[in-house]
């Protein structure tokens, strides 16, 4: 049975204004910690060639990081379920600054791999601790949209990791990483400021009893571990993550994919890699649309409790041709060789409009990320309505296991993948049949989300009445 504790007791009081704060503190947090993770790919090529290793080896180190990260976050969330939320946040921040700027400052592959582990069990406990404080700021009305920001400010995170790796790196690929650093570092002193967000002061259920002054003491326990796995709904949310981010963690190579498309037209290594990073982060804005997903995922939540789960897998089976086309649409492209980087990032934005190909493999990609990204909300949504406010943190950081499992083996396995290829399909073709192939991955991930649709409207009621009880005892 959940037991119940005075450890960690959020503070009351805080205004709207310092509310406010800190939900853009902890989205705009969320964002910066998923630049570190997208500031590796883009500049696989110059750290292994720095190191005197092959390119896959770095590509093994994002893999492994994304695990790291995974695994951490389980233990982060569930001491993050029991106890006071906001000091956890400040170590993960200060942990994943630490392994960024020792990841700038190594003389060899595996000082850089430990460097980046460092990085990752931080970034586990911003995730899935930060995961717990949002949800208890938004009602299940608003879930989806909120969540949606939560979510695309993770997306633009790693976008901006791209951009900046590519471009900032291009030179000196350290750089990126000492800057990110010193941002950390004022990012844990945000922290300081932030408002202690109550447990559970979300939901319509506890509205009266913690406005009378009562606090929703609940807090997990090892006992309810094997109650959390018996709710069927938590079982396909987690298990989804398996086959998504196998698909989604071979989408790191896009940078690559285009940086071998601009070499086999003739352009220089450093220019090919800011065209790739430009490229990889154009054609990933279809993410913003979300907020669309959210809203949706909202409004037809209200209709029927299948709601949430029917958006996600409708958007991500849609989404599979439109990936297959942006792999394999021929790209014409044309920019200055050996200018900098303002005039090739220039020259890029100009040929969506003046080059045809450019233009329809950025019409693809946008509508396969836009349907894709309708998961990610409401994921985050139905995690927060089928389970009780103490149980939150602990059921995502499982699911973001199962994720990184899955995001580990795209992301690694597909750069093996890539070299078996090559024997038949030459660069850049074999990058383009290997990722075409990992999007097939999407379909079970359809599949589960479907039986979670099934399974969501008697999880949902539960929760409901769950609290409704703790309400009346409290």
């Amino acid at each position: 049975m959940t037991t119940t504790s005075d450890a960690g007791r959020p503070t009351r009081g805080g205004t709207r204004a310092h509310r406010l704060y800190s939900v853009v503190v902890f989205v705009l947090l969320a964002s910066l910690d998923n630049v570190a993770i997208g500031l590796v790919p883009p500049l696989y090529g110059p750290i292994a060639d720095s190191f005197a290793v092959p390119q896959r080896l770095v590509g093994l180190v994002t893999a492994v990081s994304f695990l790291v990260s995974a695994v951490a976050a389980v233990g982060w969330a569930y001491v993050g379920d029991r106890t006071n939320r906001k000091p956890l946040l400040m170590v993960g921040t200060l942990l994943w600054a630490a392994g960024t700027a020792g990841s700038a400052l190594v003389a060899d592959y595996p000082a850089f791999l430990a460097a980046q582990l460092v990085a990752a069990v931080g970034l586990g406990a911003v995730g899935s601790v930060g995961f717990s404080v949002v949800t208890d700021l938004i009602s299940p009305r608003r879930r989806g949209l909120v969540m949606s920001f939560w979510g695309l400010s993770q997306g633009v995170g790693t976008l901006a990791g791209t951009l900046l790796g590519g471009i900032l790196g291009a030179v000196d690929w350290r750089r990126p990483f000492l800057l990110l650093s010193v941002v950390g570092l004022a990012a844990t002193a945000a922290y300081l400021f932030t408002y202690d967000v109550r447990r559970g002061q979300s939901e319509p259920e506890l509205a009266a009893a913690l406005a009378h002054g009562a606090e929703y003491d609940y807090r997990i326990s090892h006992a309810d571990l094997p109650r959390i796995l018996r709710r069927r709904t938590n079982r396909w949310l987690v298990l989804q993550g398996l086959t998504a981010q196998a698909a989604f963690g071979s989408l790191v190579w896009l940078p690559v994919l285009f940086s071998e498309r601009a070499r086999e037209q003739g352009y220089s290594a450093a220019t090919a890699i800011v065209v790739g990073s430009v490229f990889a982060t154009l054609f990933q804005l279809g993410g913003v649309f979300s907020i669309v997903g959210g809203l949706v995922g909202d409004a037809l939540q209200r209709r029927t409790p299948r709601g949430r789960a029917m958006v996600a897998a409708v958007g991500i089976l849609a989404a599979v041709p439109f990936y297959l086309a942006l792999f394999f649409v021929p790209i014409r492209i044309d920019v200055p060789d050996g200018a900098g980087a303002g005039a090739v990032t220039g020259a890029v934005l100009t040929s969506v409009f003046t080059e045809p190909t450019v233009g329809f493999s950025l019409l693809a990609a946008v509508l396969a990320l836009a349907l894709t990204s309708a998961n990610s909300p409401n994921w985050f949504a139905l995690i927060a309505d089928v389970n009780p406010p103490e149980h939150r943190g602990t059921v995502y950081s499982l699911g973001n296991l199962v994720n990184g499992v899955g995001r580990a083996t795209g992301n690694g396995l597909v750069g093996v993948v890539f070299h078996a290829l090559r024997g038949a399909f030459p660069p850049p073709l074999n990058y383009a049949v290997g990722l075409a192939a990992f999007q097939l991955f999407f379909v079970p991930t359809g599949v589960m989300y479907w039986l979670a649709s099934r399974t969501s409207p008697r999880d949902i009621a539960a929760v409901r009445d769950l609290l409704h009880r703790r309400a009346e005892r409290l």
